[in-house]
């Protein structure tokens, strides 16, 4: 069995893990590569989505092997056999914890952003990841979430070594895993897209989860779809993965242009995707390159070539049926979005409205004073440079336009409610602007 990425791996471990619909479930992801698992068994399983922090407490002598583990909260699980073993005084064990606990509360604060950790206690917890390896952390999650309550313990992965569960003995109660392949040597053989999940796209993952728990439409994309279906976009010639999600009676359409080192799966794009679904907005998230042109990274920054693709794929959405006679808009990060100004250059009144999102407008450079769609700037008050940046290019436009400046926020809106108030501002420009093409100045 071959996953297309994390996401498809979740959707398969959700159906494994059906049966627990009913119980009073949390999912809890191990960070970085479980949470984009375990955001689609939380959502299958209606659960609510957290992460679980934990650090192995590895021998002074012998790092890989674990004295225990420590988890938030002062939670504290430590081996009294191994520590005897190894011959560590208690002193040792106390050095080790101090360093790992300032790690572990560092990476708390940075994925939690304000929150608090969800409570366990007498619910059954799954605990998700992206696959397991030598199983050491995975034992002191599971150690951890008994230590904070939990009353039952599932640990699920698509991906493990043959006889996974039996080196993990009773650290869970329950082992779910989809596929053990004989010839295992590491996780990634497991899926055709194993690229890094980054800290910010843990944050954003887990921003559109509480908003799902909290009853909010925001981002939820709860509304009646006529599509949401994966595609293949072409342009140029060149066939591009993409999605393409069509709400029922959708007003308009939004491009997604993603910025360098991002694709159509980014979190962050996919939590603007919702909240604009939920608006009545179709999205086509798709990838700007194909995987041989990816790998040479000048194509990366070749605003030009983006750009080509961008428009290309709006001629393609002009062939769809249920979108070809919607208005079309773009929404780009990073340098996407100077791809998306581009493009918008090159076909005039044809796009609607454009936005970006920590972008990039002035690598489109000579191009913007040729852009007549409205234009939003949406830049994070903490982000000097690019917000200077913006500034710049502001002046540069001679289209209506706009400058939001988000409190707070840095570059990739990591901090509590910053994504959300992006969303939003899109959200409300395309709304406004985007029911029928732009009319020259």
């Amino acid at each position: 069995m071959t996953f297309i990425d994390r996401a498809d791996a979740g959707r398969q471990l959700a159906a494994k893990l059906n049966p627990l619909r009913d119980a009073d479930v949390v999912v809890l992801g191990l960070p970085r590569g479980g949470v984009p698992v375990a955001a689609e068994v939380a959502s299958a399983l209606s659960a609510p989505l957290d992460v679980i922090v934990v650090r192995k407490l590895g021998a002074p002598t012998q790092p890989e092997l674990g004295m225990g583990a420590i988890g938030e909260d002062g939670v504290r699980v430590i081996n009294d056999e191994v520590v005897r073993i190894v011959g560590a005084s208690t002193r040792d064990v106390r050095d080790v914890e101090k360093r790992e606990r300032v790690e572990l509360e560092r990476r708390a604060r940075r994925f939690r952003a304000g929150h608090a950790r969800l409570d366990l206690a007498g619910r059954t917890v799954v605990i998700v990841d992206d696959g397991l390896a030598t199983g050491s952390t995975a034992r002191a999650a599971c150690q951890v979430a008994r230590a904070h309550g939990a009353a039952r313990v599932v640990l699920a992965v698509p991906v493990a070594p043959p006889g996974w569960e039996f080196t993990l003995g009773d650290a869970a109660d329950e082992y779910v895993c989809l596929e053990t392949p004989a010839s295992f040597y590491a996780v990634g053989q497991a899926y055709v897209d194993f690229s890094p999940t980054e800290d910010a796209d843990v944050v954003a993952i887990l921003e559109r989860a509480r908003t799902r728990d909290n009853g909010a439409p925001l981002g939820a994309g709860s509304g009646a779809l006529e599509r949401d279906d994966d595609v293949v976009v072409i342009a140029g010639g060149t066939r591009l993965s993409g999605h393409l999600r069509v709400p029922a009676q959708a007003v308009g359409v939004v491009l997604f242009a993603h910025g360098s080192g991002s694709s159509r799966h980014s979190p962050r794009n996919q939590y603007v995707a919702g909240v604009l679904n939920d608006a009545g907005l179709a999205t086509l998230l798709f990838d700007l390159l194909d995987e041989a042109e990816e790998r040479d990274r000048a194509n990366v920054f070749d605003i030009a070539l983006l750009a080509q693709r961008l428009s290309g794929a709006t001629d393609w959405l002009r062939e769809e049926e249920g979108v070809n006679r919607l208005p079309v808009s773009y929404f780009g990060a990073s340098t996407g979005a100077a791809a998306a100004l581009w493009a918008a250059a090159d076909r005039g009144s044809q796009v609607a409205a454009v936005v970006s999102r920590g972008g990039r407008p002035d690598l489109a450079d000579e191009r913007l004073g040729d852009v007549v769609s409205p234009t939003l700037l949406i830049v994070g008050g903490a982000d000097e440079e690019v917000l200077e940046l913006n500034r710049w290019a502001q002046a540069q436009l001679r289209c209506e336009n706009r400058l939001d400046v988000v409190p707070g926020a840095t570059h990739l809106f990591e901090e509590p409610g910053t994504l959300e108030a992006a969303a939003r501002a899109a959200r409300d420009w395309f709304l406004g602007h985007g029911a029928a093409p732009a009319r020259h100045p």
